[in-house]
């Protein structure tokens, strides 16, 4: 029983440490996306690798990583709540629902990451908010502040759920296909080349594991797919958190007025997916490095 209790914190552990190496690969486009996404009026006349020179000119090179400190602390739990749950939810929809295969995947990556995002968002609405303001006009102290802030100013607890419908809207496509995409490309590449794309696991030579350059292929790919899929709402829930601090928060209220005045005011192409290709640059090492991370800490924390 106690190696079973274990099996959860260790679980727990790899999931956490996975999307903090994830995060902190990506974290300078992250600052940019979030500038860019809204509209910032420092930089919104930039694009994206303007932006990535101009922010260290402006701000320090640490301003790259603004944000960073609310991310990490956000991610850990994150990172660990989606990795347990999706191997939690797996296991339940295998025994009490009797799908396998394929869609059990696809099920139980959108169930895991809703739960991980509803478990974390606050977290999440005080990074976009810490990460938004720019040197000298700090609205914001700090974590704690910020949390202590939005909390009298908009509305106590739901002040911090701004946004959460297109979030969860989102993450159920996104972490889905993205567990979906990997996990199918795991099994049918060690299933049709296992000598070639394949090593033993490190803790259990009888389970096979892919090797690392494998892995990051995988990973990147299915972050890829999954990104094109659920962009739109991303930056509808940008918008939505950011709500106080946008000039136009009010005809922002709902995630359908959102789409809509996105839409309406900038198109497909330059509002719904802008910042589309920065998200690519960013989500395809970000989900190669999560996943690669989290197979090797599996090895390492005998998960296998």
């Amino acid at each position: 029983a106690a190696r079973r209790d274990f099996y959860w914190l260790r679980s727990f552990i790899a999931g956490g440490v996975a999307g903090c190496c994830a995060k902190t690969t990506t974290a300078p486009l992250d600052r940019v996306k979030i500038l860019l996404q809204a509209h910032n009026h420092h930089y919104k006349h930039l694009g994206v690798f303007s932006t990535l020179r101009a922010v260290p000119k402006k701000e320090g090179y640490l301003g790259l990583y603004k944000g960073n400190g609310a991310m990490m602390i956000r991610i850990f739990p994150y990172g660990a709540i989606q990795f347990m749950a999706f191997d939690q939810y797996k296991k339940v929809i295998k025994k009490q629902l009797g799908i396998s295969g394929h869609v059990h995947r696809l099920m139980a990556g959108s169930m895991a990451g809703i739960t991980a995002v509803v478990c974390t968002y606050p977290l999440d609405m005080v990074r976009v908010r810490l990460a938004f303001q720019v040197k000298g006009e700090h609205k914001y102290m700090g974590i704690i502040h910020a949390f202590k802030m939005i909390y009298t100013k908009e509305g106590g607890f739901s002040g911090f759920y701004r946004g959460l419908m297109p979030t969860v809207v989102g993450m159920a496509p996104y972490a889905g296909f993205s567990f979906f995409t990997f996990g199918t490309l795991k099994s049918i590449g060690l299933a049709q080349a296992p000598n070639l794309l394949g090593r033993p696991s490190l803790d259990n030579p009888d389970v096979l594991v892919l090797k690392t350059h494998v892995n990051l292929l995988c990973g990147g790919i299915a972050g890829a797919i999954a990104q094109t899929i659920s962009y739109p709402l991303d930056v509808t829930r940008r918008r939505m958190q950011l709500g106080a601090v946008l000039p136009d928060s009010e005809k922002c209220l709902t995630m359908v007025q959102t789409l809509k005045y996105v839409y309406q005011q900038h198109g497909i192409r330059r509002g719904l997916y802008r910042g589309l290709s920065l998200n690519y640059i960013r989500c395809i090492p970000s989900q190669a490095v999560a996943f690669t991370t989290y197979e090797l800490m599996k090895q390492f924390l005998h998960l296998n």
